[in-house]
Formats: C-alpha cells, structure tokens, sequence
C-alpha cells in the first residue's frame, strides 16, 4: 500500500509543480509578464488534489481515519497544553506577585518547564479518549488482539492455536478471508495450508512465492491486484489468484519463518491500515514462538508416546516370555515380576513388588543368590530345587546377570528362572523307558534260553518222584527241587510278559469292569490276610483305549504289592474319576515305601522284599517294571506318593478313548 500510495503522490506532484513552473515560475523569473498560455499553466496545480484524493480513496493515503484521529489528538493536546500554559503563567504570576514581586520571570520559566513536561502525558490521555470516543469497537478488539498475542503461548494444541487465531483476527479486522500457511520443513522452506476460514482451495497450490527470495526488505507481501501479479511465476500467479489473499504476514521465531499469515480485504471490500498491519506483524512474532512452541510440544508428545509404545512392548514381551524374570535393585530389592514369576512361584505381583529377595525366597535359594551375586558375568544355578509359598517344589534352572545401562554402568541384577520341573519328569519317564527297553530285549532272550532247560529238569525231578515215593527224605529233596523249578517258571513268565510289547489288540474297555473282575480273583486272599477294600467308582465313566487283559495284569500287581505291604492287614482304597482323563487311584494303609527307594521301584529285578516278613512272598522285583511298561502302552501315566509309616498311594492316567488302534 505504501509504494501504491508514494507513486501517486510523485505522479500527481511531478505532474502538477513541472508544468507550473517550466511553464509560469520560469518565464516569471526572468521577467515576462504573465500571458494567456503562462496562466493555463496554473491550471496543472490541480492535478496535485486529484492525485492526492485518488491515493486518499483508492489506497487510503496515510489512513485518513488516523490522520482524523491524530489531528483531534494533537488539537485538543495543544488546546489543553495551551490552556495549561496560560493557567500556570496567570496563576504563578498571581502567585509570585503577592509573594515575591521581584522574580516574574523565574515564574514564567517554571510555567514553561512545566507545561513542557505535561503535553507528552496529556497528548497520550486525550488520544486513548479520543480512540474510546470514535473507535471504541475496533480499539477494544485491537487491545485485546494485543493481549491475545502475548497469552499465545501458553497454547500448546498446534490445531486449537490456529483456529483461536483465525477467529480472533476475522473478528477484530473484519476480514473474511484468511489463512494460515505453515512451513513443512526445515531445510527446504514449503509452505502448506493449514487452517482457513472463508475460502476453498481445493487442488494443489504452487506456494513457491511464500518463501521466494526477494530484492525489498524483509516484511510482508501485498498483492493490489492478486489476478495480476507479473513479478511472480505461472504457477505462483495461479495460486495467489484463486486463493485471493492481498496480505501476506510472515510469523518469524528465532529469524526464521515459521508461518505466513494471509489476509484478502476487509467485509467492505477495504485495505487494511498500515496500523492493521503494523499490528498484524507484531501478533506474527508472537504466532511464530507459539507455532515453534506448539510443534516443539507436539513433537515431544509424539515421542513420549513412542517411548510408552516400546515401554509397553518390551513389557509385554517380559510378560509373554516363557521363563520368570524378575529385576532387581542395587539394594535386592524386587523392581519387576513379570506374570510366569507369578504362576511359577504362586506369589502375586503386588506381594513381591518393593520386597527384598530374602523376604520372598527360602534360606537355600538365598543362601546361592548371595554366593554368586558378587560374581562378574552371568551365574547359573542347574536343577535347583525351590520350595514355592504353596508348598510345591519346582526344579528350575537360574541365571543371574548384571543389570547395566547402556554405559555399562550396573544398576542392578536380573534373575531370570526356566521351570523345568515338567521337563525332568519326562527325561526320567525317558531315561526309564530306555532302560526297560533294553532289559526287555535282555529278557526275552534270557527267557527263551532259560525255559528249556527248567522243562528238563522239571521233567526229570518228577520221573524221579515217581521212582522214590517210597523214600521220604529223597522225595522230600524233590518236592523242593520241584517248587524252586515251578519259582523259575513263573520268573521266566514274568520276563516273557515284560519284554511283550507289541502285538496286543486294544478296543474300547470299562475300566471299572477291570478293577471289579481284578478284585473279585483276589477276594479270597484278602479276606485272609484281614484286608478290607472299599471301592468308590465313578459311574457311567468314559471308556478308554485298552486291552482288558494287559490292564488286569497292572491292577493284579498294584493290589498284590498293597496286600504284601500290608501283612498285619489293613485297608485298601480304589477310586476311579472322569475328566479330561480317566484317572484311577489305588493306595493302602501298609508300610511305605522309603524315600531312597521311591525312584528306583520301576526298575526290573529291584524288590524290597528279599527278606520278607510273615504272610509276604519272596518279589521278583518285576511287578511293577511289568506295570510301567502296560501303562506305557496304553500311552498312560503313573504317579507314585508314599511315606514310611503312612501307606502308599499309585495315581493312574488313562486317555480317553478317540478311535481303536493298535499296538
């Protein structure tokens, strides 16, 4: 606007004073008298209103509402100063004249000084009166506008920032069309649009021109015209036409622009005063700190949700990981739980949190942790036997390592906890398996070669009772020949059925019906030996997989083995469940079985009872070893619990029947 208004006022001023003079004050000057064609020069001074109203109409020639405003204000200013002046001149004279009559002129120097001092305070009073007075709208809307610029930044939504700004700026200038252009880079300065209110830009916008190097100061751009711009490219013409904006604000913050603020006329069809614009450059520096500011905010936020995104990740994958973690302090105190500490050692979070590991864990685990806690490097701690709350033993496996930082600096210990209770159970199911594997090739061959020769000489000791029946002492010989001949007999029986493992036809089989039939053979023998049993069998049980012979053989020796445990007599419980196995429990109220004995009981030949007591027999040690390996292929499980003393209680585990198969 101001270079529009200095080239008409030079226009209409060249064009109004040369024709004047070439033509009037020349010739004047040097003595011709004025003629008819030195007067119709005078008529070019009227070009010089023209020109000056033209500027005044079209481009608001220094804003004839502040020319208005400020000539008020330094008219009542000096009328009041004026005013002021004689005031205190009369009243010092009065006053200086009653008391000292020899100093008039001092008092007027006094007046003189003090109305100096007075005119700058009183000019500034009058003027914000006047402004209240003509202006009291747009004056209350630009002061607020002010302080409106001074709270941004404490507005740290990027998105509420801009929309405030617009709503502000479109009520106070009345301007209707308005943008806002932010810079998406730092490096190559683009601009985008990013909030508008009253246009449409729709298609991309070559906005090249924001950021365009130029040959004028630094400070706004203003476009009289925006459908004729020829300084500006093809492509920066088209954008500044159908944006239709004439002002262009930059927002700087540290030198830098952050921001264009773009501005089309009033609601009138008006410019903005250069007071408009001097108010809007002054809001752009406040609108670019708070854009920084905001962007800075936002950046922070997206990476402090980034780092709660990767902290919740590397959470769940603590959480999800198939081992107990737990970290700890340089206190050993427990900092992290994660949710397999929990279901591995039956002790919530919330109890272990805060807790140091003596508090939580038994003397023997501590009693390891502190010896190997000092150690530099990674300690492990194999098939170590941990006590939980809840009365278990788990066999883990322990690896204790320095907590460090990414300097290396060491800020506690992480204890990390593989449960492989499940896993030593099967390597022993294994290591028996194999063992019972290789002795049963051993005994089938034993057997075979041992079963001829028991057959001769059974045969020949009783050819030789026949002969000596008149003999009793040499018939008595016999008789034990024969029995000890029968014993090796019914070993090598035993062999056969241990080392008989394929070949057995299985089909869908009542094992209630098993137990029934397997006790009903032993009925006699208990009521003997003063055995109660009681039975409770689940009714309507799911049938199982087997073959009903192979399964009455286990139940023979289970019940055999209890009879013996129990010479004295006793009680012999049998129990069957169904659920996602069908389970069968058979204990009695003998003698137990010793700890050191418990992981032996399977093997072939191993018996407790080679010397037994009174209503015991002589053991093969291959009742069981022949139990283990029917269960085995009935794809079962067996559990063993006893105490000395207490009884002894055998679980076993059938899978339910699918489909019949064969083994």
């Amino acid at each position: 606007i101001l270079r529009q208004q200095l080239k008409w006022v030079t226009r209409g001023t060249i064009l109004a004073i040369v024709p004047y003079t070439l033509f009037y004050v020349v010739p004047y000057l040097m003595g011709s008298l004025p003629g008819t064609g030195m007067k119709l020069s005078v008529l070019s001074l009227g070009l010089l209103p023209l020109t000056f109203g033209y500027a005044i109409f079209r481009y608001r020639l220094m804003d004839v509402d502040l020319i208005f405003k400020r000539g008020v204000v330094y008219t009542l200013s000096a009328a009041a100063v004026v005013g002021m002046y004689f005031g205190l001149v009369a009243g010092v004279a009065t006053l200086v004249q009653m008391r000292q009559p020899n100093t008039g002129r001092i008092g007027l120097i006094l007046a003189v000084v003090v109305t100096a001092l007075l005119f700058d305070p009183v000019r500034k009073w009058i003027q914000d009166r006047v402004d209240h007075l003509f202006y009291r709208t747009v004056y209350d809307y630009r002061r607020t506008l002010l302080e409106f610029g001074r709270e941004l930044g404490s507005e740290t939504d990027l998105n509420a920032l801009l929309s405030s700004v617009l709503d502000r700026l479109s009520r106070t200038l009345a301007v209707d069309r308005i943008a806002i252009f932010l810079r998406t880079g730092d490096e190559a300065e683009q601009f985008v649009i990013a909030k508008s209110a009253g246009m449409s830009h729709a298609g991309n916008l070559d906005l090249s021109f924001l950021s365009a190097p130029r040959p004028e100061p630094a400070g706004h751009l203003f476009f009289e015209n925006t459908h004729q711009v020829p300084r500006e490219t093809a492509g920066s013409q088209d954008a500044i036409a159908r944006l239709d904006l004439n002002y262009y604000i930059p927002c700087r913050a540290q030198q830098k622009a952050v921001a264009v603020l773009g501005l089309g006329k009033t609601t009138k069809g008006d410019y903005l005063s250069s007071e408009d614009i001097e108010l809007l450059e002054t809001l752009g520096g406040y609108l670019g700190i708070a854009i920084q500011n905001g962007r800075l905010y936002a950046s922070l936020q997206q990476k402090v949700a980034e780092y709660e995104r990767l902290k919740d990740f590397n959470e769940n994958i603590v959480e999800s990981i198939n081992v107990g973690i737990m970290a700890l302090d340089m206190e050993d105190r427990i900092e992290s739980w994660n949710a397999q500490m929990e279901v591995m050692y039956a002790l919530p979070r919330w109890q272990a949190l805060t807790q140091p590991v003596r508090s939580i864990f038994p003397a023997e685990f501590v009693e390891e942790f502190y010896r190997v806690r000092q150690n530099s490097g990674i300690n492990n701690l194999y098939k170590f036997r941990l006590q939980t709350p809840a009365g278990e033993t788990r066999t883990v496996n322990v690896a204790i390592a320095p907590l460090v930082t990414r300097k290396f600096q060491v800020i506690g210990r992480l204890v990390i906890m593989d449960d492989i209770t499940e896993r030593v159970e099967l390597e022993g199911q294994l290591s028996q398996a194999d063992k019972l594997s290789s002795i049963g090739l051993l005994a089938a061959g034993v057997a075979h070669e041992v079963n001829t020769p028991l057959a001769v000489i059974s045969s020949y000791t009783q050819m030789l009772a026949k002969q000596l029946q008149g003999d009793p002492q040499k018939s008595g010989l016999l008789e034990k020949i024969t029995r000890q001949t029968f014993r090796a007999s019914e070993i090598v029986n035993n062999l056969l059925n241990f080392s008989r493992t394929s070949g057995t036809e299985f089909t869908d089989t009542d094992i209630n019906k098993v137990i029934t039939d397997t006790l009903a053979l032993l009925e006699h023998q208990f009521k003997t030996a003063k055995i109660q049993v009681r039975s409770d069998f689940t009714s309507g049980i799911s049938a199982i997989q087997g073959n009903p012979g192979r399964l009455q053989q286990v139940f023979l020796n289970l019940f055999l083995n209890a009879k013996d445990a129990m010479p004295g007599g006793g009680t012999l419980n049998v129990a069957t469940s169904n659920g996602d196995m069908v389970s069968v429990r058979v204990s009695d109220t003998g003698s137990g079985i010793a700890p050191e004995h418990i992981q032996r009981i399977y093997d072939p030949f191993f018996s407790t009872k080679t010397a037994p007591k009174e209503g015991q027999n002589r053991g093969t040690g291959l009742g069981l070893s022949v139990t283990y390996g029917i269960i085995q292929e009935h794809a079962g499980k067996i559990r063993v619990e006893s105490n000395p003393g207490s009884g002894t209680t055998f679980a076993l585990d059938f899978p339910l029947s699918r489909k019949a198969m064969h083994v």
